[in-house]
């Protein structure tokens, strides 16, 4: 009997070494190993629990893959995906910058300085004429409110000066939604916060679907900022660009969700205007719900974006569009701009799988 229970001791033991082997920790976990922190995860992934998709906690992706590094930055700038954010100045825990209690809704839960570490590429913000200055707000009936205003507009941009003249090799575009009124409102605002040095000049965008400059050109000339409008006079005004002459979107909110179709956005021209040669893809609900946008941002949104090609005349897109950009079941929105740029730039279904330094359509074996 003795030698029957050490037997079967060993066997435990065994049992418990073979599934510790299977656990990980210290930065080994890889995509959807399970984790109980952060430092469990590998680079470029932290611990993540998604109950809409997921029991427990696994390691997710935290960051974009640089198309530039990894492929080349040597062809036109439309020849690129970039993850965008949704209301990017809506963040959680942004405290009251009017002293009143804010009562709105937020899209995002990372500060746009962090926003711009993991790869955001394209912000969209919300402009407005308040308490004697420019600032990022919700409005309420039309207008910015002290119980719905976010921050000044400069302190935004202040980060992005920040980032761009930190990265000098990166390009970040703002797309803006904009009730600013105040004549040269928003020229002020970018030349206070000192981005005009960035500024890419609206001379130079295409506006019948040409192709727009090389990246490499626009980084060796330090025209690294664009930016968009959605006030079609400000064109003449300001020189800033008004986005639907350059770009197309589909329809935001819900009914950019339904499966299986992509309507146009009512300002934009048809998907498959190819006059306009850039394309943006909206990927988030009317009134956001972060439990379940983890979903949302992953086999919905991947779907989305195949079937986005499809109405803009088989174009890929160049802006994806989302709410809490982090939040996943595994590779979520950053896998969806890796899909994006693999096809753009060789055709393949992820830019992983580009031979490295290509300028043309090549696959790893």
């Amino acid at each position: 009997m003795g030698s029957f229970l050490f037997l079967i001791l060993v066997i435990l033991s065994l049992c418990y070494i073979v599934a510790a082997s299977d656990d990980c920790s210290n930065g080994n976990c890889k995509l959807l190993d399970k984790c109980s922190s952060d430092d469990d995860c590998g680079a470029g992934l932290y611990c993540f629990s998604c109950l809409a998709g997921f029991k427990g906690s696994k390691c997710v992706r935290s960051s974009i893959t640089n198309q530039f590094k990894l492929i080349n930055n040597s062809l036109p700038f439309n020849n690129y995906a970039f993850l965008t954010t949704h209301n990017a100045f809506a963040i959680d825990g942004e405290p009251s910058h009017t002293g009143v209690p804010r009562l709105t809704i937020t899209n995002q839960e990372y500060s746009v300085t962090q926003q711009l570490n993991n790869g955001v590429r394209g912000l969209m913000l919300d402009t407005y004429d308040f308490d004697g200055d420019i600032w990022l707000c919700h409005s309420f009936q039309g207008h910015c409110h002290d119980f719905t205003a976010f921050e000044p507009a400069i302190d935004t941009l202040k980060e992005i000066e920040a980032f761009l003249s930190a990265n000098p090799t990166e390009i970040v575009t703002l797309i803006l939604e904009d009730y600013v009124e105040t004549p040269k409102g928003l020229t002020k605002v970018f030349t206070d916060a000192g981005l005009m040095k960035f500024w890419f000049p609206m001379t130079s965008m295409p506006k019948n679907g040409e192709n727009w400059p090389l990246v490499s050109d626009m980084v060796a000339k330090n025209q690294r900022l664009l930016v968009f409008t959605s006030v079609k006079s400000k064109e003449q005004s300001e020189g800033i660009a008004y986005q639907w002459n350059y770009m197309v979107e589909n329809q935001y909110g819900d009914g950019g969700m339904k499966s299986g179709i992509c309507p146009k956005r009512e300002e934009s021209s048809p998907l498959d205007d190819k006059s306009k040669s850039l394309v943006l893809v909206n990927y988030f609900r009317s009134v956001p719900l972060k439990a379940i946008t983890c979903s949302d941002n992953s086999g919905g949104l991947i779907n989305m974006i195949q079937t986005c090609h499809s109405a803009a005349g088989n174009r890929w897109a160049n802006f994806v569009a989302v709410d809490y950009y982090k939040r996943s079941e595994g590779g979520g929105a950053f896998e969806a701009v890796d899909t994006l740029n693999g096809e753009l730039l060789c055709g393949c279904k992820d830019i992983h799988a580009c031979v490295p330094g290509a300028t043309s359509q090549a696959c790893s074996p």
